[in-house]
């Protein structure tokens, strides 16, 4: 990564985090066109929510799974609720549970948790009772560390 890709990426991840939308997609727009999972990632977080421009769910869903695709841990969580919650992609049990456990095998807690609680209470997937505490354990494990 060049020096101004790294520079135009903080930039705009700072504008992003200030809420400065609309500069925040200009800087991140050409480096999520170029493959930057990050820039994929916080671009679909504004389609999703129509931060700094209007509500885009094709969209959305397009960067959230380009960003999942490079193993983006947070990426794969939100693709995750994108599918449990039917918000910009079709309601897929199945679906949310393969991004939840790419992001919860990199540890991510919230995915751990909540894959243990998806199949505790056999929300869009049957219940399974054992993957539920495994899930739980890993989680108390992972949070602690």
């Amino acid at each position: 990564m060049s020096d101004d890709t790294e520079l135009n990426l903080a930039s705009g991840i700072s504008a992003f985090e200030a809420k400065h939308f609309t500069r925040a997609l200009q800087l991140l727009s050409p480096l999520a066109e170029a493959g930057d999972a990050e820039a994929q990632y916080r671009l679909a977080i504004m389609c999703q929510n129509g931060l700094g421009l209007v509500r885009n769910e094709l969209m959305a869903l397009k960067w959230m799974k380009a960003a999942a695709e490079q193993d983006l841990a947070l990426a794969q969580h939100g693709l995750g609720f994108m599918y449990m919650d039917g918000d910009c992609a079709e309601r897929n049990g199945e679906e949310a549970v393969r991004w939840f456990t790419k992001a919860a095998e990199q540890g991510l807690v919230g995915s751990q948790t909540t894959l243990a609680m998806m199949y505790e209470e056999g929300h869009g997937i049957p219940k399974d009772p054992d993957k539920a505490r495994a899930w739980y354990a890993k989680a108390q494990i992972t949070g602690k560390a």
